[in-house]
């Protein structure tokens, strides 16, 4: 079993619905920027007046969960390591804060959390919706345009799986080696 989300980016409408529903379930402050999982925004482009308002974008973004993940390696306590499922996680008994993994990610997907004094990041949701046995993450279940689609790359029936062999789509920074399992629909 490999866990991995397939992101049909394109229909992203910017209502940060799955923000404010990943802060919820994992008990980040409301008021926080850009933790666990964020909606960048694409900049328009041309100048004005030819300015083409079509061509913005939101970027809804997260950790990657490298199946290479640049931040595992570098971690000299082991606090991040491999969950069962190929999840990218935080043991914050483990975790000194040196913030070794944050200087290592390339997609900026780390943050201190004020709360915990520990470095943390996205989990798919695996210790809070997944250890419940649900099968969504809470982003996921929010989304009202069906942005996300998370499962398991290994079921060839799972709607991730499908999705992903009829559908074109990319991952972010390929030259880096890391293999993403976050995948960007065309």
């Amino acid at each position: 079993m490999r866990y991995g989300m397939a992101l049909d980016y394109k229909n992203c409408i910017n209502c940060r619905a799955c923000e404010v529903a990943c802060k919820e379930e994992n008990g980040v402050e409301l008021g926080a920027r850009k933790h666990r999982i964020w909606v960048g925004v694409k900049e328009v482009e041309g100048e004005w007046p030819n300015i083409n308002i079509a061509s913005s974008t939101f970027e809804p973004s997260q950790c990657q969960q490298c199946e290479n993940a640049p931040c595992q390696e570098v971690c000299p306590t082991q606090a991040t390591h491999y969950a069962p499922g190929g999840i990218v996680m935080v043991d914050a008994s483990k975790c000194i804060l040196c913030t070794y993994c944050m200087v290592a990610c390339p997609y900026d997907a780390r943050y201190v959390n004020d709360r915990t004094e520990t470095v943390d990041k996205c989990t798919f949701c695996s210790d809070t919706r997944l250890a419940r046995g649900e099968t969504t993450t809470a982003c996921q279940a929010t989304c009202p345009t069906k942005v996300r689609t998370f499962g398991d790359l290994d079921d060839p029936e799972s709607e991730i799986s499908q999705l992903l062999n009829v559908r074109d789509h990319f991952t972010l920074k390929t030259h880096l080696g890391t293999k993403p399992k976050l995948f960007y629909l065309i």
